[in-house]
């Protein structure tokens, strides 16, 4: 009976520690994935460049079964700037590409489904009239 509590005490400080660890792990790579960002951006990089540096090592350092997604990502790198705001004050400017207007995606994304049910709905139109009329019909000789 001894035993089996030393092992369940054991497994409890296991599952503590390795939590703390990948908390601190986390913390860290997304403080040097925004700092990868910012640094790059303030020296004249473009935001995908930029982007795909901070967003590669984030998920490099996340490791685990799961990978941190872009949103995640991008979620902590504006977390740490906006946390850590004296360290980063130059890089404010640059986290609106990190989350780009969302209502102007959805509307994008909407105008291109009308256009693509348009389209259907002027190939059936154009079935229903070659239908319509065969070569026969359209024959101007034909009396």
């Amino acid at each position: 009976m001894q035993s089996f509590k030393k092992k369940k005490l054991i497994f409890l400080a296991l599952g503590i520690f390795t939590a703390l660890n990948l908390t601190t792990s986390k913390v860290n790579a997304s403080a040097f994935g925004a700092e990868i960002f910012c640094t790059m951006r303030d020296g004249g990089n473009d935001h995908e460049s930029s982007w795909d540096a901070a967003y590669t090592y984030i998920k490099k350092q996340k490791g685990g079964l799961f990978k941190v997604s872009p949103k995640n990502a991008a979620a902590q790198i504006t977390e740490t700037v906006i946390r850590e705001k004296e360290k980063f004050s130059y890089c404010v400017e640059y986290l609106d590409n990190l989350h780009p207007n969302r209502k102007l995606i959805r509307d994008l994304e909407k105008e291109e489904q009308r256009k693509v049910k348009e389209a259907k709905e002027l190939e059936e139109t154009n079935k229903v009239f070659s239908e319509e009329f065969t070569d026969e019909t359209l024959d101007r000789y034909s009396y």
